[in-house]
């Protein structure tokens, strides 16, 4: 998508996260901040990447990427692709909890605009510490959650079997978090997948992120804000039935 990219490392505070990764690129005329993160290929660079698994370090890089694009008025483009965020001894012992409510809060009030795009698997708060945007936009094929429903399967009825029903009652797929207003459009993908044809997927990813990004440049930084702040306000309204007297 970039015409070119040169990447940034670290998070000054304790070490570089290669689950995330991160830099300054430039989109048609624009410079933009790119962050996303990443799975791998094969199984050398899977283990490299920690599977597309973040750790406390590898959010502390993104939101310090992000600030920097505030200071210079650049917008961020954040590319979601993560089962879920690192759970292991040492991402505790680190704060991985604190590291991505941080970056949820931080989110909301940068003053540039930001767009995240899930293009394969947007697990849980590994998901939401990078897409707090004020346009979310999602592959078609792609899934978006709280939790796998194997996992959500085992805990719930303590049968891993029963993933397909639990897929279900979750609403994972891209048309679902569309009606339920957690994404702002689906973007198509090849016949076949994304994986099909990356040519065809990125340019179509492009042409979604320039969609939104001449929309929201329009806006002034308090109206982006406000609106930012009242899409996340917004999602998961509950209204209590209408009593109709008989």
């Amino acid at each position: 998508m970039f015409d070119d990219y040169i990447e940034l490392s670290g998070d000054r505070l304790f070490a570089d996260d290669h689950a995330m990764v991160g830099g300054v690129a430039t989109l048609d005329d624009r410079e933009v901040m790119f962050v996303g993160q990443q799975k791998g290929r094969d199984l050398k660079d899977r283990q490299y990447r920690n599977f597309g698994s973040a750790k406390p370090e590898g959010y502390r890089k993104a939101l310090r990427l992000m600030r920097l694009a505030e200071k210079f008025k650049r917008p961020v483009i954040c590319l979601v692709d993560t089962p879920a965020a690192d759970c292991s001894v040492g991402a505790e012992e680190r704060g991985i909890s604190e590291a991505i409510a941080r970056n949820l809060m931080e989110m909301s009030t940068i003053e540039t605009p930001i767009i995240s795009v899930v293009l394969g698997e947007g697990g849980s708060g590994g998901a939401l510490g990078i897409a707090v945007a004020d346009r979310v936009l999602m592959l078609e094929h792609a899934v978006y959650s709280v939790i796998p429903p194997e996992s959500c399967a085992a805990i719930l009825w303590r049968d891993p079997t029963k993933h397909k029903e639990m897929a279900e009652a979750l609403k994972i797929t891209s048309s679902d978090a569309l009606e339920l207003g957690v994404i702002d459009e689906i973007i198509a993908e090849p016949p076949g997948g994304a994986h099909r044809n990356v040519d065809i997927a990125a340019r179509n990813v492009k042409t979604a992120i320039l969609k939104h990004l001449d929309q929201l440049e329009k806006l002034k930084t308090p109206k982006l804000l406000d609106e930012r702040y009242k899409k996340f306000r917004g999602m998961g309204q509950y209204q209590e039935p209408v009593q109709v007297e008989s």
